[in-house]
């Protein structure tokens, strides 16, 4: 039986796992070094938390990151404007990240709160003010999705609660990933307000940076990784994917991960594109933001809301936040899901996709990459690097982007119909339409016959109306369990007048927009 928390552990291996070797996994928990021999590479970090180190105050409930039961927080070592180190906070999902992922990071669970010697309780306290906060406000019922929720606050607490009292909705977008089948989320609420007035607790982070270096000078050259292979650099990353055309390329896994827990694939070998320094840098240039693929959805979207503050709301509802601190702006793109929501919105951005390998790099519209269900023009050898998106216009013409979601949830759930609109209009004549689409067709889509019946029309009602006719004929969607085929032509149409509105200055009303509670 494996020691609980020891260095030189070795991790327990699926019955139909051949031996691997592998380099040893190395992580802080509870202020300590925790070191894995022998990990396969498609083991989850909830797997190993659970079966190996005996953690299981960490939870398992839907097994795909929807419920956020599993939720823990990462730290990694970072660098502010100035280059200072500093240490970055981060509530994923454990039960679709892979173990290997977090070498050389740390991680918290649940039980780490009060055992953790590098948290400093508040004086004459045994609880972290997240935990107190909860206790006060009654914040706790059946208790299995506890767990999550108090992790996704930990992370909260750290990157904001710290400073500032939370608002409602910021509190409610931070939780918007942790589900409650007893439905009693406004004491929850109330903690992740609450705790930020609680006498405060204090993660020492210099000496949590401090063992991370000592981490990362440790030797491991004595071990070859053969099975998970996660490269520095760009130029060994394609290096490796030359070599090695068959691994299973992972970035976030918030999709390979549902492949391992509820497909039960099983990858021989993996490459991991999240170390690699240049893909994770988002900058501007040219007239371009550059986002480098291996970018968190989170760290994308932030960037993007920046430029388009409209986007706020469409970005919220993307997914939970341990869904947008895992998953990653170039994985979305290069998995190409007709229902991946970030898709449409950089269709409709006329972003472009840079592609490279060995041989070089290409670049070509986003929606040209794309052949068929989840096929594109990519070679064996090449990865997406980076996604060029145009920085909003300077002319003088009027720009109305809107971007809609339309999914069975409010939070946290995949759209039945996701359409993204950007129109440019000048003297009230269309002068530029781009117009993406996700959940109609096989692949995401730009709506290239509505942007024809757009371009050179005045913006009128009559236009809105001849485009949505044009916009429900243009896609074929079937039926399934989130949506009929004709219920997804019948909301295009509807965005589309919808859109017409909003452009007209009329304020949108929708059941995102009521919020009910009782009062005692």
């Amino acid at each position: 039986m494996p020691s609980q928390c020891s260095s030189g552990l070795i991790a327990k291996k699926p019955p139909d796992c051949k031996p691997m070797s592998s380099r040893p996994i190395q992580f802080l928990r509870g202020g300590q070094p925790v070191t894995l021999h022998n990990v396969p590479p498609d083991r989850t970090l909830l797997e190993v938390l659970r079966e190996d180190l005996h953690c299981t105050g960490t939870k398992e409930g839907c097994g795909e990151g929807d419920c956020g039961a599993c939720t823990v927080v990462l730290g990694e070592r970072t660098s502010d404007a100035s280059g200072k180190p500093q240490l970055s906070y981060k509530a994923i999902n454990s039960c679709i990240r892979l173990v290997h992922s977090i070498d050389g990071m740390a991680l918290w669970t649940v039980e780490d709160l009060t055992q953790d010697p590098d948290i400093q309780l508040p004086e004459g306290k045994d609880l972290h003010p997240v935990q107190e906060a909860l206790v006060q406000c009654h914040g706790t019922q059946c208790g299995f999705c506890t767990p999550g929720f108090v992790m996704s606050m930990f992370g909260m607490y750290q990157n904001h609660a710290c400073g500032s009292t939370l608002d409602r909705q910021g509190a409610q977008e931070a939780l918007s990933g942790n589900l409650c089948r007893c439905t009693g989320y406004r004491p929850i609420l109330d903690a992740a307000q609450q705790m930020a007035s609680l006498p405060p607790a204090t993660v020492n982070a210099p000496a949590v940076l401090q063992k991370l270096e000592l981490l990362a000078l440790t030797d491991n050259s004595f071990e070859i990784q053969t099975n998970y292979k996660r490269p520095n650099s760009l130029r060994e990353l394609l290096q490796i994917r030359s070599q090695h055309p068959q691994a299973q390329i992972v970035a976030g896994c918030t999709d390979v991960g549902l492949w391992v827990t509820k497909h039960h694939k099983r990858f021989e070998m993996v490459l991991d594109v999240t170390a690699a320094a240049e893909l994770k840098v988002i900058t501007q240039i040219d007239g371009h933001l550059r986002i480098g693929a291996a970018a968190t959805l989170e760290e994308a979207f932030t960037v993007l809301k920046a430029l388009w503050p409209q986007l706020h709301k469409f970005a919220t509802r993307f997914a939970g936040l341990p869904v947008r601190n895992s998953g990653t702006l170039g994985g979305n793109v290069a998995n190409g899901s007709p229902i991946g929501d970030s898709m449409p919105l950089l269709i409709a951005l006329n972003a472009q996709v840079v592609l490279a390998s060995v041989r070089g790099e290409r670049s070509l519209p986003l929606q040209a990459l794309y052949t068929g269900y989840r096929q594109n023009v990519m070679a064996a050898d090449e990865l997406v690097t980076r996604i060029d998106v145009p920085l909003p216009s300077t002319t003088d013409h009027t720009t109305y982007l809107r971007a809609y979601k339309i999914s069975k949830r409010q939070d946290d759930d995949i759209s039945a119909v996701c359409l993204v609109l950007n129109l440019q209009v000048h003297n009230g004549v269309v002068t530029q339409a781009s117009i993406g689409a996700g959940g109609v067709a096989a692949t995401p889509a730009r709506a290239v016959k509505t942007e024809a019946a757009l371009l050179g029309q005045p913006w009128t009602q009559a236009t809105a109306q001849a485009a949505a006719a044009v916009l429900q004929a243009e896609f074929s969607p079937i039926s399934d369990m989130r949506a009929s085929g004709d219920y997804r032509r019948h909301v295009l149409g509807s965005l589309m007048q919808r859109f017409w509105l909003e452009s007209q200055g009329h304020a949108s009303a929708s059941l995102e927009d009521i919020r009910v509670e009782i009062c005692a």
